[in-house]
């Protein structure tokens, strides 16, 4: 139980270091951990301009074990893509471009460096 209580941790901490990061690009943050179902949730729903943007964050404190966007395959975008479209249907605001972008945060074991992060956007399920 100790091992998922931790990785809940990295990944809230992760996905503050990601809102953090959308907020100083002028994003606007408009939802966290948004749950469509017990299988699909988007970690973060942002506006980008004229664009509602849900993005997936994925964090690893090493690299040992594969890129931190290498966790995150064809059935989870589909997952993504369906609590998406729900998000829009329930939303007052009505936007007629969105997008799935993934941001990797990468943190720096006892390190004081500052985490990496990278951002890929528009990734679609072709």
């Amino acid at each position: 139980m100790e091992i998922k209580s931790s990785n809940k941790k990295t990944g809230h901490y992760g996905e503050d270091i990601a809102c953090n990061y959308l907020e100083k690009s002028g994003w606007k943050i408009l939802e966290r951990n948004y749950r469509y179902s017990r299988y699909a949730e988007i970690d973060i729903i942002a506006k980008d301009k004229n664009t509602i943007v849900f993005v997936e964050v994925k964090t690893r404190t090493t690299s040992h074990f594969g890129h931190p966007f290498e966790a995150v395959n064809t059935h989870k975008l589909e997952n993504i893509t369906k609590a998406g479209l729900s998000y829009l249907k329930i939303t007052d605001e009505k936007y007629k471009n969105y997008r799935i972008d993934l941001i990797s945060i990468l943190l720096k074991d006892g390190s004081s460096k500052e985490p990496s992060i990278e951002h890929l956007k528009n990734i679609s399920l072709n």
